[in-house]
């Protein structure tokens, strides 16, 4: 059975090239993604998530708000009861701030750049989905 994932754009970024991607990317290695599309809000992700029954919810931002929505959404995950949901963030981030993110409950980031291949090898670890082929 293919591993869950909810990939989300939230707060006011309204460019999505990069989270249609990765999006394509997972669901060619056969995870079954779902889309959430632009301007969500963090209680629209956790809730998503929720129903969803998700193994793993991706964030894609690129508007420098990285830090607070990834703890936000952490944090709200935590209060649903599905702190067991992995959170992971890519887009426009500063390598500075990973270890940040990291300390916010993101499971893992992925910076602009980051190769595709090494998004899927990371979330199929992350999830227990075999990504080899």
């Amino acid at each position: 059975m293919p591993a869950r994932v909810l990939i989300a754009k939230p707060g006011l970024d309204g460019h999505d090239r990069g989270a249609k991607i990765v999006a394509r990317a997972l669901r060619d290695a056969r995870f079954e993604v779902i889309y959430t599309g632009i301007r969500k809000r963090v209680d629209e992700i956790v809730t998503a998530a929720v129903q969803e029954d998700v193994a793993l919810v991706g964030l894609s931002i690129l508007s420098g708000a990285h830090l607070s929505l990834t703890a936000r959404v952490v944090e709200r995950l935590r209060a649903a009861g599905a702190g067991d949901i992995a959170v992971v963030v890519g887009g426009t981030i500063p390598r500075a701030d990973v270890p940040r993110l990291r300390e916010a409950g993101a499971a893992a980031v992925f910076p602009t750049g980051t190769a595709l291949d090494v998004l899927v090898a990371e979330i199929g670890r992350l999830t227990g989905q075999d990504t080899s082929g």
